[in-house]
């Protein structure tokens, strides 16, 4: 008998406990989204409200402070009615909130992390991300938790699925993401089954990233100090609609003064950029949604340096856990630094002296371009507030502080 056994052994090769045992499936996740940051004069980031302003997401995807339940179990804080905040003891002083997303302010505008899955099989998944110096204030499908990060729990991954995905009429910075091979998702929601091609989710936090860019006369110095080495990024410039851009490809000094640009195009741009995420990890179709969501804002007139943020910076600022632990992990998170020109800070000073004219029409002019100007005004309006002592400019900042 004991004969028999131990051929057994040797023409299987391995004990049949050993053949038995479960292999895990290929399990593939890769990650895009941007850090968005103002520059002021001195290079440092400053602070903002990135929110405070028409929504660019379809109202399926879940807002905090809102009072809708986008909490798989439990349910979000109380609701904001405009900047009317209903907080209770959580606001501060002054009526000013600390819960509610148009109050929220930070230097760093975490911008649609979009995280894909590829699978061999259906597959169980569970995905947590810590954000520890900032607030998670939009995701879909539904979580379990969004307190100091965003807790999906378990959800299945169904790589044969052809689900229907929620859609709404209009433009949206959320649906080219879905342009991709990555697999379709399943969540349990406390209404139902929510299915998405990814997990979506967006932030406000205050946190150094380590990087300044200023400005010196015509000039633009870069400076990176982080303790990876910056690989990739692109200075764009978008003038009266004439486009010129600089490259960075590594530089042994951590730093560098763009003296010169080429002339281009938003489309030589592009190429430019979309061979930047390839580089670092992104399948073709993923670097290309990435764009596509991104393009209006990346290309729009200013002055802004754009990069590839080191791996090590973006699970410092952002760790993940992801059980079972995937074969391959790609995480590519791009920097976006907006610089304030001085021809930017001529105009909107002009704007505001000319929201005091006699005119009605002239007054709503200039408050439609100031408006026009976007988030971006409020630094640029938060700096003349520090530096001005016309009374009259001071009251005029101040409301439109206000009603941002």
């Amino acid at each position: 008998m004991r004969w028999i056994f131990l051929s057994m052994l040797m023409f299987n090769g391995v004990p049949q406990e050993a053949n038995e045992k479960p292999v895990s499936p290929k399990l593939i996740v890769h990650e895009w989204g941007t850090f968005t940051t103002v520059a002021g004069s001195d290079g440092g980031a400053l602070e903002w409200r990135p929110l405070a302003g028409p929504s660019d997401l379809p109202r399926f995807v879940y807002p905090t402070g809102t009072g809708q339940d986008g909490l798989r179990f439990g349910s979000p804080c109380a609701g904001c009615s405009h900047f009317t905040c209903s907080c209770g003891p959580d606001c501060g002083e002054g009526g000013e909130c600390n819960r509610c997303k148009t109050c929220i302010v930070g230097t760093v505008r975490m911008e649609t992390p979009v995280l894909y899955f590829y699978a061999d099989e259906e597959t169980d998944v569970s995905v947590k991300v810590d954000f520890p110096n900032g607030r998670i204030t939009e995701w879909y499908p539904s979580a379990r938790s969004v307190e100091n990060g965003i807790d999906w729990g378990k959800f299945r991954i169904l790589p044969k699925a052809k689900p229907t995905f929620l859609t709404e009429e209009g433009e949206s910075h959320y649906y080219p993401a879905r342009e991709t091979d990555a697999a379709p998702l399943r969540v349990c929601g406390r209404n139902g089954n929510e299915f998405e091609k990814f997990l979506f989710y967006r932030g406000v936090g205050t946190f150094d990233l380590p990087i300044q860019v200023t400005m010196e006369g015509d000039h633009v110095r870069v400076k990176y100090t982080g303790p990876e080495e910056l690989q990739r990024g692109i200075l764009f410039d978008n003038r009266n609609g004439q486009i010129r851009y600089g490259l960075w490809c590594g530089s042994p000094k951590g730093e560098i003064l763009f003296k010169r640009l080429h002339s281009g195009n938003v489309d030589v741009v592009s190429r430019v950029l979309w061979k930047m995420l390839q580089c670092s990890g992104l399948y073709e179709k993923e670097a290309v949604a990435m764009i596509k969501t991104w393009k209006d804002t990346w290309f729009e007139p200013g002055l802004r340096f754009i990069y590839i943020v080191p791996r090590k910076e973006t699970d410092r600022i952002l760790p993940i856990q992801i059980e079972p632990r995937p074969t391959e992990l790609q995480r590519v998170l791009v920097g976006r630094v907006e610089l304030i020109t001085p021809e930017l800070k001529t105009r909107i000073r002009t704007l505001v002296r000319e929201l005091d004219m006699e005119s009605i029409t002239d007054r709503d002019r200039a408050h439609q371009e100031l408006e026009k100007l976007g988030r971006f005004a409020e630094p640029v309006l938060k700096e003349m507030l520090e530096g001005s002592d016309d009374e009259e400019v001071l009251t005029r900042i101040r409301a439109l502080l206000g009603s941002r």
